[in-house]
């Protein structure tokens, strides 16, 4: 299950994919826009700024902006760096692997295969969707986001 936290980046990320390259948008208007608590979102954005995804400007025309082609962002990418692993068991985790102790041979271990396969799977289809494709389903025709002022 995704963290509160990890769905937060996912809208915030989407919200800013939506404006034009370059543009800032300040964490007052992220939070007000997607309803995320506002100091919850600044240390996410600092999060995902420490990670390479976003930049930021201070000052009055100050914010945050993407620093990758949202097309660039797979999904997958936000999830490992804010919640950490994807598997649902740590003894089938590509990146955070942990023997669970159950079992005396993970190879024959009907859990272990199982969960192994969604695991598969899940990556398959995280890998293949980006931010991008999350804005783009997502747009709703009767909102546009708003333009920062300059």
């Amino acid at each position: 299950m995704l963290s509160k936290k990890c769905q937060y980046a996912l809208h915030a990320l989407i919200y800013l994919s939506q404006h034009d390259k370059g543009t800032t948008v300040t964490i007052g208007e992220i939070a007000e826009e997607k309803v995320i608590p506002k100091k919850f979102l600044e240390a996410i954005l600092l999060d995902l700024k420490n990670a390479g995804i976003l930049g930021s400007k201070k000052g009055k025309s100050g914010g945050y902006y993407l620093l990758k082609d949202p097309n660039r962002i797979s999904i997958i990418e936000v999830i490992r760096h804010i919640d950490g692993a994807v598997a649902m068991l740590p003894c089938v985790s590509l990146n955070f692997y942990d023997s669970c102790g159950m079992c005396s041979d993970e190879k024959t271990c009907k859990i272990n295969n199982l969960f192994g396969q969604v695991r598969d799977a899940t990556l398959k289809i995280l890998y293949a969707n980006s931010i991008a494709d999350l804005a783009n389903t997502n747009k709703d025709p009767g909102k546009t986001p708003r333009a920062k002022r300059k």
